[in-house]
């Protein structure tokens, strides 16, 4: 292990960026900011909240959280192009002193040779190039060698001087396709702290962003933290491209638990917001944790067997190395009733962490009575199922009015089913046309999705479809989660919840197709390949 005076691990989160890349969980403006929040209240050190250049709407995110998001530092990803480099520092411009703009580059001989068709002098050139840039604009900037664990050592050694040399105050080595093994990645993160003096005498440190293409993320990071590196970037969940990235509340609690190994690391994110985290992330972004996730999972600190549970009534540490309150379970409130008044219903959307102006507080307490008709008992998760509701919400080109269906086993599944068409009379004025139509279907929701493509012309292909229980009890609130192609390639997520599931579907599904509708008004984002 590299012994250095500095031991203080950076969690760098990038859910908001790298996470999202992840197919059908693309969040709106609303969504990202809530999540910005609650990785503020985890106390993440630094948060990639996106790619400034690559769309208008990545801009906005961007800018908006360096504005309101308060603690953390901001950062912005961009090429080492100098439109790219600009875009991500008027972005993160409000964020003052706190901004960071994180560069990147490909080194590996792969990328060179295939990719961007230059030699390896022409890289060093670039990054040098993009560095100095950067450093025009903030005094933080991070640079990352694409593809840096397939780079050769030497060149790889070669290209981090220059970046350090030009002003770079961190150096993030990613594996970008999830290829490196732990020992053998530990191995180089160790060749170049101690081939590179700037490392050694903290004038910059060493990051790592791991892919888990083979399942070693977090073995690699935790690897490369043995081994001199300084900061982990990592998303809540591990969510990301492909088979995503370093799981947040895995390196964080292997950290945490097994500081008898990692002896003297200070890692200082908040855990008891971990799994409060894991849970928005997931219903901002539309993607379930399987149950068996390490920490986060429900089974997590489940115990089936009759020896373990004996153990455990007998001492927790005979089979529970970690306590599950120290990362935020265990802690549900007392419920609300349909008697809980507006002032109840918003002290509680304070202490849940939601920041919502009166209108946003009206509109969920509208909606709190309605659940509270048909429910003893409204929860926490009820309560927050309502809100996110309320966030994932896109302009309506289309709003359910009236819903019935007709099933069983001796009878032809039928869904009658009436939307709302929003049109804009004037600025000022919005009128509201109400058309009605009925399908046949293969059972009640797939006979009210296709009444719905019949009433708004469109023709969704639902890929996915998740339903689960809010809270607890025969009367929980159903959340229906529906990821749909309309004939794009591009996954649409969407959300809906209903103490009726196949109400709770259909507006699920409404939701994607208004998605889908309001995307298609504004210009198709610029894909760019991004580490």
């Amino acid at each position: 292990m590299k012994k250095q005076k500095n031991q203080r691990i950076h969690i760098f989160d990038t859910t908001l960026r790298d996470g999202e890349q992840c197919p059908g969980a693309s969040m709106n403006l609303r969504e990202k900011l809530e999540v910005a929040r609650q990785l503020a209240r985890l106390k993440v050190d630094i948060i990639e909240a996106g790619f400034p250049v690559i769309s208008d709407g990545d801009f906005e995110a961007v800018h908006t959280i360096s504005s309101q998001i308060k603690g953390s530092r901001i950062a912005g990803l961009a090429r080492c192009v100098s439109r790219d480099i600009d875009a991500a520092a008027e972005a993160v411009k409000p964020a003052g002193k706190r901004g960071r703009i994180h560069v990147f580059l490909a080194t590996s001989k792969i990328h060179r040779e295939h990719k961007l068709g230059k030699a390896e002098d022409e890289i060093v050139r670039l990054a040098v190039k993009g560095v100095t840039r950067a450093k025009g604009h903030v005094d933080d900037v991070e640079f990352s060698p694409e593809d840096g664990s397939r780079t050769e050592p030497d060149f790889l050694i070669r290209v981090c001087q220059a970046a350090v040399g030009a002003g770079a105050t961190t150096v993030n080595i990613p594996d970008t396709v999830g290829f490196a093994v732990p020992d053998e990645f530990g191995a180089l993160i160790g060749q170049l702290y101690e081939s590179v003096r700037e490392f050694q005498t903290g004038k910059a440190i060493i990051s790592v962003h791991c892919h888990n293409d083979l399942g070693l993320a977090v073995a690699n990071s935790l690897s490369a933290v043995r081994n001199g590196a300084r900061q982990v970037e990592c998303t809540v969940n591990g969510i990301g491209e492909r088979a995503g990235n370093a799981s947040l509340e895995e390196i964080v609690m292997a950290l945490d638990t097994r500081k008898d190994f990692y002896t003297g690391f200070d890692c200082r994110v908040n855990s008891k917001e971990i799994v409060k985290s894991s849970k928005l992330v997931s219903r901002m972004s539309g993607l379930v944790v399987q149950r068996s996730k390490a920490i986060v999972g429900e089974n997590a600190f489940a115990h089936s067997s009759g020896i373990h549970q004996d153990g455990i009534l007998k001492k927790r540490e005979t089979y529970e190395i970690m306590d599950p309150c120290d990362v935020g379970w265990g802690q549900t409130e007392l419920p609300l009733t349909k008697h809980s008044g507006r002032a109840a219903v918003t002290a509680r959307l304070k202490h849940l962490g939601f920041k919502m102006t009166d209108d946003d507080v009206t509109a969920i307490f509208s909606q709190f009575k309605a659940i509270g008709d048909k429910k003893k008992f409204v929860y926490d998760e009820d309560l927050i199922a309502l809100i996110e509701g309320h966030i994932t919400e896109v302009p309506e080109t289309w709003s359910l009015e009236y819903l019935n269906v007709t099933s069983g086993n001796q009878t032809v599944p039928t869904a009658t089913v009436r939307l709302k068409k929003a049109s804009a009379k004037s600025k000022k004025k919005k009128s509201e046309e109400a058309i009605q139509d009925a399908s046949l279907g293969d059972g009640p929701v797939d006979a009210a999705l296709k009444a719905i493509d019949r009433l708004t012309k469109t023709r969704g292909r639902v890929k996915d479809y998740v339903i689960r229980a809010v809270s607890e009890g025969k009367d929980a609130l159903g959340e229906v989660t529906v990821k749909a192609d309309f004939g794009g390639g591009e996954l649409v997520t969407g959300k809906g919840a209903c103490t009726d599931i196949i109400e709770a579907s259909a507006r699920a599904y409404l939701n994607a197709v208004n998605r889908h509708l309001f995307s298609g008004k504004k210009d198709n984002r610029k894909r760019v390949r991004q580490p």
